[in-house]
């Protein structure tokens, strides 16, 4: 569980000492980072994650649970908060807001009840965190939309360890469907959230367009092995052909 933290510093080197007191995203994003893994441990940190129309600004994966935290810097405004807030909600176990000093004694009427609260203030050379209000669980998350956060290969993995059929011609948004409905007679809503974080802290995104691709040849062989249909036979093993084809373009390309 995410717990009540004490007063975290961190001193910067001679070369840092430009930093204004007026904290920037720019400016909090590493310490803050720091900060994060000595309060929990083993965690990752993912930048910049699309949900909706909004885009979550870092996703803490811990081993239970993902938490999205909101950054808002002294240059910030409130103007589209209220639009994030509904995005994060639906995505992540617990959100976090982290405010510079001008939002300090304000954040708290912007922000819903369970959010947690984090303050940032750099002042003698040095930046001060400090859990305001520690954050509770979401109760408005959205499974389906914490699912849509995996690729299709790591579904896959989910389906796997859990019995379910393989779906290889189905869509992404059948197959998180079926998960769904597999919790909780087969899978508990504890072990489906340990697999999610399992995922997401072995990806590897310097391989992601491996990854798709492989997936897919993977599952069009396996198509092609399974069909009886000569006509449809002949289609896939066309099909093969031509993602064959394309990708050694794209190579020489590079």
């Amino acid at each position: 569980m995410i717990s009540r933290q004490k007063p975290f510093l961190i001193f910067l080197t001679p070369k840092e000492k430009y930093l204004s007191t007026a904290l920037h995203d720019k400016d909090i994003r590493e310490p803050l980072f720091e900060f994060l893994e000595t309060s929990y441990g083993k965690v990752r940190i993912i930048e910049e994650k699309t949900m909706g129309r909004s885009r979550a600004d870092v996703v803490m994966v811990l081993s239970e649970c993902l938490v999205g935290i909101e950054i808002k810097s002294d240059a910030d405004t409130y103007q589209r908060l209220a639009g994030q807030i509904k995005d994060y909600d639906r995505y992540y176990d617990y959100n976090i807001v982290v405010v510079g000093t001008t939002h300090a004694l304000h954040i708290g009427e912007h922000v819903p009840a369970h959010w947690g609260i984090i303050t940032v203030e750099y002042v003698d050379e040095r930046f001060d965190f400090y859990f305001l209000k520690k954050p509770e669980p979401n109760p408005n998350i959205k499974l389906s939309k914490k699912l849509e956060i995996l690729w299709r290969p790591e579904l896959a993995i989910i389906q796997e360890r859990t019995g379910m059929p393989k779906y290889k011609e189905k869509s992404k948004s059948f197959v998180i469907k079926k998960i769904e409905e597999a919790v909780p007679s087969k899978i508990s809503l504890s072990q489906l959230n340990a697999h999610i974080s399992d995922i997401l802290f072995e990806r590897d995104y310097n391989t992601v367009k491996e990854t798709l691709a492989e997936y897919r040849k993977s599952e069009l062989q396996k198509a092609i092995d399974t069909e009886d249909d000569p006509r449809k036979k002949l289609e896939l093993i066309m099909e093969k052909a031509s993602r064959k084809k394309a990708f050694r373009k794209r190579k020489k390309r590079f």
